[in-house]
């Protein structure tokens, strides 16, 4: 494939789905976002080449990647973050980290309040400002009122809130969430000091380390 614009892939599994998008410059050349509960570990990089192929690239057309990191679901953002990681790693190419909930918040108005479901009677919640976007947070939906203030809000978490807060303005996201990387990755993939990608946590994993001490050994 022959093309003057950067070629971007981005892809996602941050949640109960796997979606990948590739971009050419400001052109939407192929997308494809499938639902699943599981599964994400097998079916990304077939999901990747089906994008490609699309559009009829390869990966060594590809100019940079970008993948979603978080917040949501540990595992899920491991498979991205690891596959985006190697596959830059192979091609000599950089790897964009975008989080989701910026993802989310992309080519919408401003000031704007991204929620997402979190589950277990909680959620992630950023704040995005005209010009800064605070930090992002784990929140139970008591603690969203104060959070809001006057923002609109989007997100997978926007019936807790309306479910607890009357007349809050509800904004769908903007993009597929997918695009939505890719584009942000396009801004920021020539940067010089871009970090590796890494999961975005906000919560503890639900293993935790041994607390026992592992058997001492004696020298040889």
């Amino acid at each position: 494939m022959t093309t003057s614009a950067p070629l971007i892939l981005a892809f996602d599994t941050s949640a109960a789905h796997c979606a990948a998008a590739l971009l050419s410059g400001d052109k939407l050349l192929a997308h494809a976002h499938e639902p699943m509960a599981k599964g994400q570990a097998e079916r990304l990089m077939p999901l990747v080449a089906e994008v490609l192929a699309m559009a009829g690239a390869a990966l060594s057309d590809l100019d940079a990647i970008g993948v979603g990191v978080g917040p949501g679901n540990f595992t899920g953002i491991r498979i991205s973050v690891s596959a985006a990681r190697g596959l830059a790693l192979a091609l000599g190419i950089p790897a964009v980290g975008v989080s989701t909930l910026e993802a989310l918040a992309h080519a919408l108005p401003r000031p704007l309040c991204v929620i997402e479901d979190a589950r277990r009677d909680a959620v992630y919640v950023q704040n995005f400002d005209a010009t800064a976007a605070h930090a992002p947070l784990l929140l139970s939906p008591g603690d969203l009122a104060a959070c809001i203030g006057a923002r609109a809000i989007t997100g997978s978490g926007v019936a807790v809130a309306q479910s607890m807060i009357a007349g809050l303005h509800v904004l769908p996201p903007a993009l597929p969430l997918a695009e939505a990387i890719a584009r942000i990755a396009a801004q920021r993939w020539n940067d010089p000091a871009l970090p590796r990608p890494a999961p975005l946590y906000l919560r503890p994993p639900d293993a935790a380390a041994a607390r026992e001490r592992g058997p001492v050994m004696l020298p040889a």
